[in-house]
């Protein structure tokens, strides 16, 4: 599963200018050693931590730290949304209705 992020704010590194981030789901051993319920809430040192194992291209710690926060906020809510299991994500999806509207 991934997910593609287009950043308000680019990120400089050197010359270059990234400015759209791809994000993969993490496995296990991805997240070790940051609590699971701090990705759930999007808590800034879990997502500073666990973003430069999952992005492509590769965002460093400190360019994780100097991101934009509308940015961060976005990466943080696709980390949170790789978290929920099949059963939570059909919860939360918006239920269509057949019936017309009068």
């Amino acid at each position: 599963m991934k997910a593609t992020v287009t950043l308000d704010t680019p990120v400089k590194r050197g010359e270059k200018e990234i400015t759209e981030v791809v994000l993969r789901k993490p496995n296990s051993g991805e997240i070790r050693g940051v609590a699971l319920v701090d990705l759930m809430q999007m808590d800034v040192a879990a997502l500073i931590r666990v973003l430069p194992r999952i992005t492509a291209p590769s965002l460093t710690e400190q360019e994780v730290s100097r991101m934009d926060p509308a940015d961060l906020m976005q990466m943080g809510q696709e980390v949170s949304g790789f978290l929920l299991p099949k059963a939570a994500k059909q919860a939360l999806a918006p239920q269509t209705s057949d019936s017309p509207e009068e």
